[in-house]
């Protein structure tokens, strides 16, 4: 059993749970910071999490929501306070309404987890504080202890697939909702080296192309929030030019950028995307999480064979970019 306590100080206001597992820390970091290990085990087997963003920088945002076997939806977020690479982070872990803002109505929990090796692995350890007494006997009624014990009891599992998932980096795809999809795929390579790789437009043009045969003729980069960007690609021969456009929302270099995207010369409505760098052992985890106007659009943009697409870049980008870094 990979929990070895859950204890409760009342006095302290504080929950602690200590977990042992026999893998390296750098394995149990990696859980944390990809959306599809946390969400397998960031919600009781029964209320499965699902992660819609995830900052893991001091200040970024995680939201996530909670779905019950009848259907019931329970959304949550952290706010993270601070974040050391390979060794920890804290957050505030709060509640949150179906539009994503925070609930204000429900207690707010300070979490502290701290990372360490061990002789025969590593050791996880979450500190919840609370501001009130009345708050933690609030959320022990509402089943907190045993739905995080419920809830972490899973990371064995999860931990064992972490070496099929560095070994598989491919591009990876899910359906979140009805119009929301993430795309996931881990770069050998720096989050700088990834991020100006994504800005710097002589690199763009090297390996945003899709697959081979392509060119990228027109690269307008927008580096400031507001600004509009424009990207036009054409076989070799000059044949089947077309392009997207759209507005850069946010920007936080070098980790998270927001924008919109619109095929050009259509009139339909954007998509939004909301791409994030977590460094990862051995690289960069890219998360790109795609809102859809509408579930038809999502899957005529899907059965253009994009996520193919997106992988013979990818791959282009590790082999002709970042290996001559």
């Amino acid at each position: 059993m990979p929990i070895s306590t859950v204890t409760s100080d009342p006095t302290a206001l504080t929950l602690t749970v200590v977990g042992e597992y026999g893998v390296p820390v750098a394995r149990l970091w990696d859980a944390f910071c990809d959306p599809r290990q946390l969400e397998r085990f960031w919600g009781p087997p029964t209320w499965p999490a699902t992660f819609t963003r995830h900052d893991m920088v001091e200040g970024g945002r995680s939201e996530y929501v909670m779905t019950g076997p009848d259907g019931e939806r329970a959304r949550g977020y952290w706010t993270f306070v601070s974040v050391d690479p390979g060794r920890g982070f804290e957050v505030l872990d709060g509640f949150a309404h179906e539009d994503g803002s925070p609930d204000d109505t429900l207690p707010t929990t300070r979490m502290r987890v701290d990372l360490e090796q061990t002789a025969t692995g590593s050791r996880f350890t979450a500190a919840s504080s609370f501001a009130s007494l009345a708050a933690m006997e609030d959320l022990a009624a509402m089943g907190m202890v045993e739905g995080i014990t419920a809830a972490l009891g899973q990371m064995d599992e999860v931990l064992a697939d972490l070496a099929a998932f560095a070994a598989g980096r491919a591009t990876q795809v899910a359906l979140l909702s009805d119009t929301v999809v993430r795309v996931t795929r881990a770069i050998r390579g720096s989050v700088d080296q990834v991020w100006r790789a994504h800005h710097d437009p002589d690199l763009v043009r090297r390996w945003m192309l899709g697959p081979d045969g392509w060119t990228m003729p027109v690269c307008e980069i927008a580096t400031v929030a507001g600004e509009s960007y424009r990207y036009v690609w054409e076989r070799a021969d000059g044949r089947g030019r077309f392009g997207f456009e759209g507005e850069l929302l946010e920007t936080a270099a070098p980790y998270r950028s927001v924008t919109t995207e619109q095929m050009m010369g259509t009139d339909g409505p954007a998509t939004r995307n909301e791409m994030t760098l977590t460094p990862i052992d051995g690289g960069t985890l890219i998360t790109v999480v795609i809102t859809y106007p509408t579930t038809e659009l999502r899957d005529q943009i899907l059965g253009t064979g994009m996520v193919d697409g997106m992988e013979a870049s990818y791959l282009r980008l590790e082999e002709s970019v970042l290996a001559a870094a």
